[in-house]
């Protein structure tokens, strides 16, 4: 039974799944569905979707997917903005602001919200300060890696990021060395607070191993041997998560086998990698996946490989170790607060010779599943919400 209600929040999340992309933004849903369902406040979602003047490719499905409803225990609204793909970048914040505030005022009107809340620092943070303005609340923000990384990273950007840090009444980040990143940029590190994520322990877990790999290269089509070391490694098929490393590194790991979990617009160039060093026969790409297919993977893999150029803090990270499965990873962003010993597994450079070299020290260490899930196991989403709740009650 949900605790009852006595204060509201306003979330202004991009990043949030929907009809179109029901992965998409995953995390920022089981957060706010952990803070609705186990503390006071009472969070309305409204999801901005971005569209062009003229529809193509996605946005067709993206069009359609702009619809109210209640999810995850939440109430969802999804108005519309207009988005210049590419070239809009400056302009996002002030036109999903002006979409979003008729809205907003609407919803205040009715049952008035104490505290404004932006998931993503880009462009959600600059228009969660405009909107607060008009309404005259607080508002904070919340950065999760690549938000500030990527936007940090263009003069405009970086000044929407400085500006809004500064008039937001709280910012977090989702590790410590996110939040560092953000004080290089010219932030208050006092005022960043840490924020980390959750994980369903009940779904993300140790599984039998006995017939899990039989039964998965079933389902998966893949072929199936007890003697090959199984690879495992779940993000989005884009430059920065480092695919091409870990198809180059098993060219010279015969015994090898690697399963990508997610789609994105590397995947043709991915493919062809694997074709050119020899390997498609043993790289198996199967695109994106529901969350509960997700832990039968993460357990029977040897080892989850994730060689990024920037993170926060990756779920899929915590996901394996709860499932039992330690990480070969690179030292970007919070990769130090989840690989805390050699239970956890190894962090490496980003070549692939140390992905390779990485991938056999894991491979040759014995550990249990469950002593590698202990590594993780403060990890959970009631204290997510609940740590959130906390926040949010220091700021109204």
């Amino acid at each position: 039974m949900n605790p009852p209600k006595n204060r509201r929040v306003l979330s202004l999340a991009t990043l949030f799944p929907n009809s179109a992309s029901p992965r998409f933004g995953i995390f920022v849903a089981k957060s706010l569905e952990a803070l609705q369902r186990q503390t006071h406040w009472e969070p309305v979602v409204v999801n901005p979707i971005g569209l062009p003047p003229v529809l193509f490719g996605r946005y067709r499905a993206l069009a359609q997917a702009a619809k109210d409803g209640r999810e995850f225990g939440l109430q969802v609204y999804r108005p519309t903005f207009r988005l210049l793909p590419k070239v809009g970048g400056r302009l996002n914040p002030a036109m999903l602001a002006r979409a979003v505030l008729p809205l907003a005022r609407k919803l205040h009107a009715e049952d008035p919200f104490d505290l404004i809340d932006a998931q993503f620092f880009y462009p959600d943070g600059p228009a969660a300060k405009i909107i607060a303005a008009e309404l005259g609340l607080p508002f904070c923000v919340k950065a999760r890696g690549a938000d500030v990384h990527y936007w940090g990273a263009r003069s405009y950007g970086r000044e929407a990021l400085l500006d809004t840090a500064k008039a937001a009444s709280g910012v977090l980040a989702v590790c410590e060395a996110l939040a560092d990143d953000m004080a290089a940029l010219g932030m208050d590190r006092e005022k960043i607070d840490i924020h980390h994520t959750g994980l369903d322990r009940d779904l993300f877990r140790p599984l039998d191993h006995v017939g899990l790999r039989a039964r998965l290269a079933e389902t998966f089509g893949f072929p199936f041997s007890r003697s090959e070391t199984l690879l495992l490694t779940v993000g989005a098929l884009i430059e920065r998560k480092g695919q091409a490393f870990v198809i180059k590194a098993i060219s010279d790991l015969p015994d090898a086998r690697l399963l990508l979990v997610g789609k994105g617009e590397d995947e043709g160039s991915l493919r062809a990698l694997a074709k050119e060093c020899g390997v498609a026969d043993r790289v198996h790409f199967l695109g994106s996946l529901e969350p509960d297919t997700l832990p039968p993977l993460y357990s029977a893999a040897d080892v989850m490989v994730l060689p990024s150029a920037s993170e926060g803090l990756a779920n899929a990270w915590v996901e394996s170790l709860a499932c039992g499965t330690p990480l070969v990873i690179t030292d970007a962003g919070g990769s130090r607060a989840v690989v805390t010993g050699p239970d956890a597994g190894v962090i490496v450079a980003r070549t692939v010779r140390a992905v390779r070299d990485g991938i056999r020290m894991v491979a040759d260490r014995p550990r249990s599943p469950e002593t590698v899930a202990e590594t993780v196991r403060d990890f959970s989403w009631e204290a997510n919400g609940k740590a959130l709740a906390a926040y949010y009650d220091s700021l109204v």
